[in-house]
């Protein structure tokens, strides 16, 4: 039965957190794609997964983000993109079960649509092939996250619509003067607007920067749209410590937020980069201590 996202968002629901970080945490070399992974340690990336629904996630998102051909091209693996995206789902549907929810990651190819460098055919074929695989691996929704172009964005959405599951469409705005904007200068209420137009079924953003700039962006989204909104802030901005990136917010300076991300607007809160098991168990914690849920807007 597919999904009737509008039920699924009548109160407010647990993402789940980080897979990069965690993977790395795992073992996963330097430079190896996550993706990879999904074929040659499954049960690592399985263990992901389960962490999280154990600690409270309403759904878990595929090992997927980067599985489309030209991302995977700089590291010879580009003729496995759809076999890696399938698998990734595969492997969350082991972690979640028949009953449990998998949305599958969809991410951007990495280049620069406007800038022309490749054939714009290039991009759609691409993100198509991902969206089908992804599909028939087995996906209840798609999830469209950290792009930073609305071009892409507009591609990668009609690529997933095609499929029948729900989109939910996210970009990553950490930039501009006061950290509402794309890395390419697109604003929330341009975005959401992009975003309902295409048929997504909610939107958000993801990545970046960490969860009080969220609460800004969450706002802007709200005035712009009456769609379901998700956020995944993370753990902080990153800092270098002898020579390892770190994610400095702890799961419960994370999870203070949660109250006021829920106020600002936001229907479905789970953390990116640095978030932990630990983190969305707070997470977990904080929305089921929400007196009144913000379910969704008609």
């Amino acid at each position: 039965m597919a999904l009737d996202f509008k039920t699924f968002c009548s109160r407010p629901r647990v993402s789940d957190g980080a897979t990069g970080t965690e993977l790395q945490r795992r073992g996963l070399p330097p430079g190896v794609p996550g993706e990879k992974w999904n074929a040659d340690a499954p049960h690592h990336v399985e263990a992901v997964a389960r962490s999280y629904l154990e600690a409270g996630s309403d759904l878990v998102l595929t090992n997927t983000l980067g599985a489309n051909r030209v991302a995977l091209d700089p590291h010879g693996l580009a003729d496995r993109a759809a076999e890696l995206a399938e698998a990734g789902v595969r492997v969350a549907r082991q972690a979640a079960g028949k009953e449990g929810l998998v949305f599958a990651s969809l991410g951007p190819t990495g280049r620069i649509v406007m800038m022309e460098d490749l054939p714009r055919e290039r991009f759609v074929s691409a993100l198509t092939e991902a969206a089908d695989a992804l599909a028939w691996g087995g996906a209840d929704a798609i999830v469209l996250e950290t792009f930073n172009e609305l071009d892409e964005l507009r591609i990668a959405l009609a690529a997933a619509r095609k499929t029948g599951l729900p989109v939910v469409a996210c970009m990553t705005f950490a930039s501009g003067r006061d950290g509402t904007m794309t890395l390419m200068g697109n604003k929330p209420a341009d975005f959401a607007r992009v975003a309902k137009a295409g048929g997504a079924a909610a939107v958000g953003a993801n990545c970046g920067a960490g969860p009080e700039n969220f609460l800004k962006v969450t706002r802007l989204l709200r005035e712009a749209t009456d769609l379901p909104i998700w956020v995944k802030p993370n753990a902080g901005l990153p800092k270098v410590v002898k020579g390892k990136t770190i994610f400095p917010m702890g799961p419960e300076e994370f999870a203070s937020y949660v109250p006021q991300l829920l106020e600002a607007g936001a229907n479905i809160v789970g953390g990116c980069c640095g978030t932990t098991p630990d983190h969305i168990r707070a997470v977990r914690k904080a929305v089921d201590e929400q007196k009144k849920g913000i379910g969704c807007r008609e």
